[in-house]
């Protein structure tokens, strides 16, 4: 018998299991896939001789997480590796807005595009240097942020008050324009917004771009050596080492509840596993409320509320095995991690608005990947890993493009679709098809048969709009680990602060365990020294 079962090892699974162990709980993770890791993992499934992530691949809030920091994974070999430059946006006419870990270097770019560009960029820079320690106690502990949420509204005060409040909680159109004379900061802070599923114009999209803006000023989007999985690897290392275990091939159908309480779990096989303290669940909160536990044991407010959850954008995602390095147009592109391809904020609206009104976009905005450009050990020498990920609607209405797909993403409509996203890689880099040794095609329902979590490829457990932030997500009035059934915590990116590799929401379920055992210890002890003292007035 364990004190706690974790249902799922991605990195927020893992986190909670390697807390609770370090707080001397015996731990068993079971998985349903055959390897550990969610949606951090790696392979060689495009070439024997590349390493290609499967799902993330850089970690900016990895970087800055001081809940992963606290586990001090380098112990377990993990380290990090950084491209030249964090992150490139070309234009077909030559420009490109530059993201470098080298504040002079991001500004100088920007002042190409308008003088006076750069030093704005410095004073949004500076804001964040003000607001940073606070933002990232608040967006890493439990909802509310009490303690930090106090110090973020003094530091916040001084940093300009409403006035900064009204600056990020903007369209990312509208910061864009009221900060920058030219299109290069522009488009940095909106092409960092949907990195989510936030268009230019969704209210709070600003200080979202700001947000991954600034994290990739101070910490740059790093890689994990060797792959993305050397990050999965060093957490289950670290779990066995304090004695932990993890079980994959192991799918979950059922949280067991009797008496009111989460007492364990059973899987598919009829294996009944229990759990002495607690349940702690890494899967999506409408698989949780909808599939796993029981409806009677829920409430009639909460299964309403699910019916109404958002997800955020599906996605479809393109590996390359590459012959040479990418031939883009604009050199400053050949020494970036990450490049994001569009042509300008309007094509970023006109993208998202395909997606909103249910049509496949005919001219994708890529988030494209240079991974041995990040990591020379991702290939050999002269060789470009690659990949990129578009987004697509969850139902499709229409084709903006003229291949007439459906969204059935049968074996057509994927091979239309990812030559799609290389006519647009194309456009910032002519040549870029002649290099391609081979590819691998994830469309939306492969990446779910993949990680269930990444419900119709939307990898974000959700979306990331302000109606399902804080206090709404995953849904109105909760926003913490705890749910209805005692004894069991939802401890995926579905619970605040949301998607992203940092391990928050598996800290927070494990935290909210342990306090919670703490408590009923406390009230137990109280009890009985109350029931003593009675018997001795007898």
């Amino acid at each position: 018998m364990a004190d706690a079962v974790v249902i799922g090892a991605g990195p927020n699974g893992l986190v909670a299991a390697n807390l609770l162990a370090d707080a001397g709980w015996s731990v068993e993770v079971l998985e349903a896939q055959n390897e550990p890791g969610g949606a951090v993992r790696h392979d060689h499934g495009v070439d024997p001789d590349f390493t290609s992530d499967l799902f993330s691949a850089f970690y900016p809030l990895a970087a800055a997480s001081p809940v992963l920091a606290g586990l001090r994974l380098e112990r377990e070999g993990l380290s990090w590796s950084h491209a030249p430059k964090v992150l490139a946006h070309p234009l077909r006419d030559g420009r490109c807005a530059v993201l470098s870990r080298d504040l002079e270097e991001t500004a100088a770019s920007l002042e190409a595009f308008a003088p006076g560009d750069g030093a704005a960029w410095k004073e949004l820079r500076d804001v964040w240097e003000t607001l940073r320690p606070g933002i990232l106690d608040a967006l890493f502990t439990p909802f509310p942020p009490v303690r930090a949420g106090a110090r973020l509204a003094l530091r916040l005060r001084a940093a300009g008050g409403l006035r900064l409040a009204r600056t990020m909680l903007l369209p990312v159109r509208r910061m864009g324009e009221e900060e920058f004379r030219g299109e290069g900061g522009r488009l940095l802070l909106a092409g960092n917004a949907l990195h989510a599923d936030l268009a230019p114009e969704a209210a709070g999209s600003g200080g979202f771009g700001w947000l991954m803006s600034m994290l990739g000023q101070t910490y740059g989007f790093p890689v994990p050596v060797g792959g993305a999985g050397a990050l999965t690897t060093a957490l289950v290392r670290r779990l066995a080492r304090g004695g932990g275990t993890v079980r994959c091939g192991e799918r979950v159908t059922e949280v067991v509840v009797r008496g009111g309480r989460a007492v364990g779990v059973r899987t598919a096989s009829g294996e009944t596993v229990v759990a002495h303290r607690a349940v702690l669940a890494d899967v999506s909160a409408p698989a949780l409320y909808g599939s796993l536990v029981a409806e009677q044991h829920l409430p009639a407010r909460l299964l309403g509320d699910l019916e109404r959850f958002h997800w955020d954008f599906a996605t479809f995602k393109v590996d390359w095995a590459l012959d040479g390095p990418v031939p883009w147009t604009c050199p400053e592109a050949a020494r970036a991690g990450t490049v994001h391809l569009a042509e300008g904020v309007d094509a970023l609206t006109r993208f998202a608005a395909q997606i909103t009104t249910g049509h496949v976009p005919d001219e994708p905005f890529a988030l494209f990947g240079q991974m041995t450009t990040a990591d020379t050990s991702r290939s050999p020498r002269g060789t470009e890993s690659a990949w990129a990920y578009t987004h697509v609607p969850h139902r499709v209405r229409g084709d903006a493009g003229d291949d007439k797909l459906t969204g059935s993403w049968d074996a057509r409509e994927q091979e239309a679709m990812a030559d799609r996203v290389e006519t647009q890689v194309e456009r910032y880099a002519p040549g870029f098809r002649g290099l391609v040794r081979a590819r691998r095609i994830l469309a939306p329902p492969t990446l779910e048969s993949m990680d269930a979590n990444l419900h119709g490829g939307a990898i974000n457990g959700g979306t990331t709009a302000l109606h399902q932030q804080l206090v709404f997500r995953p849904t109105p009035g909760t926003g913490r680990p705890e749910t209805p059934v005692p004894g069991l915590y939802l401890a995926s990116a579905s619970a605040h602060p949301g998607g992203g590799v940092h391990g928050a929401p598996g800290a927070n379920a494990a935290r909210a365990a342990l306090h919670r055992r703490r408590t009923d210890a406390l009230a137990h002890l109280q009890s009985r020294l109350t029931q003593r003292d009675r018997g001795g007035q007898r």
